[in-house]
């Protein structure tokens, strides 16, 4: 049910967060520190690239149709600005971040965006970077046509920037990104214990519009061939390895820190990493957990109390960030193929950050 206008919560303004305090924010306080002069570094090298998207996106109408407030209001609530930041790097992997590389960089933030407001029509979600969702305002099909709309403004910015091929490369995404929403939409509650299944899902979902992020970054540079395809190696497999520790913090994470309760994504049927390898060890508790996911009421306390005893047990958060940590030996071997300097070690302290992030 919408609220009416006077029960609609409000985003309260905030002032811009500094690099450092983004990305500080992935991390806890032992991290941080064994990192903090490399985010200091990188802070220097990329945080007027941040601010000139995100003057960007505050540029961006509020005022209009249901679309275009219900957008605002998520843009409103800000963000990390992980993705645009992944471009702003490979982009000073080449000759720099020059307006082509902003109109990119904005548009993969618009895009992430759009997926948000798509993803809370689809898992009923309330709750989104600790404030009311659009759809929870406004209602689902306003959520839809606000992600919509931002999908429209960042296929535009990218024809704008003109960048070789990364417009044709950006609709491939979507429809990857799509493909990769319904398979886990299709196994939503099924709980399956399919390896192959959960990869395919985390590519299509997360890691292609990273690796379409570091790709389109690195050509708005002006890197050659292979610098190119090499960040966009870099991208994919960050993806993949940021959406384990996504998995990871819906058992092990703290709510107050992620905006959001534990046992989201478990409540939502969906099957994620850890989930899986418990599952695997543990097949007997599937079943008890598909029939509470059918229920209205959902899975129980006595149950996720449960399912944390298997995780436990079957040394599934360890094995999960272990897997995590692969993939990011491998973003960093890609890397390798770029001319070492500021940009690439700052792309290697974003791998870090990301591993070791707690929100």
């Amino acid at each position: 049910m919408s609220l009416s206008v006077a029960e609609q919560p409000q985003p309260v303004p905030t002032a811009p967060r500094s690099l450092i305090d983004r990305l500080g924010a992935l991390l806890d306080e032992r991290d941080l520190a064994l990192v903090g002069d490399r985010l200091r570094r990188l802070d220097a090298l990329a945080a007027e690239d941040l601010a000139a998207v995100d003057r960007a996106i505050v540029a961006l109408p509020r005022e209009g149709t249901v679309a275009i407030r219900g957008a605002g209001h998520l843009l409103d609530l800000g963000g990390k600005r992980l993705r645009p930041l992944c471009v702003a790097l490979a982009a000073r992997c080449g000759r720099g971040f020059d307006d082509g590389a902003h109109k990119v960089a904005t548009a993969v933030e618009l895009v992430h965006s759009a997926t948000l407001l798509h993803d809370d029509v689809v898992d009923y979600g309330d709750v989104r970077r600790g404030a009311a969702t659009v759809r929870a305002i406004y209602g689902n099909a306003a959520s839809i046509y606000a992600g919509d709309w931002l999908l429209i403004e960042a296929m535009e910015l990218v024809r704008q920037a003109r960048v070789g091929d990364t417009l044709e490369r950006l609709l491939a995404v979507i429809r990857e990104m799509i493909l990769g929403e319904s398979l886990q939409l299709e196994l939503r509650g099924r709980l399956v214990p399919d390896r192959a299944a959960y990869l395919q899902i985390v590519e299509g979902k997360t890691a292609s519009l990273f690796a379409w992020a570091t790709y389109a970054g690195g050509r708005a540079g002006g890197v050659g061939d292979n610098e190119a395809a090499a960040l966009e190696r870099y991208g994919r497999r960050l993806g993949v390895a940021f959406q384990i520790v996504d998995d990871l913090l819906d058992f092990a994470g703290r709510p107050e820190k992620l905006g959001k309760a534990l046992h989201t994504d478990l409540r939502e049927g969906k099957t994620t990493y850890p989930l899986l390898l418990a599952l695997e060890r543990f097949p007997g508790l599937r079943p008890d957990l598909e029939q509470a996911l059918a229920a209205a009421e959902g899975p129980d306390e006595p149950l996720l109390a449960e399912v944390q005893r298997a995780l436990a047990d079957s040394d599934a958060i360890s094995a999960s960030r272990r897997f995590a940590e692969s993939y990011v030996k491998e973003a960093l071997t890609a890397l390798e193929a770029v001319p070492p300097g500021p940009a690439r070690e700052a792309l290697e302290t974003v791998a870090a950050a990301a591993l070791a992030r707690d929100a």
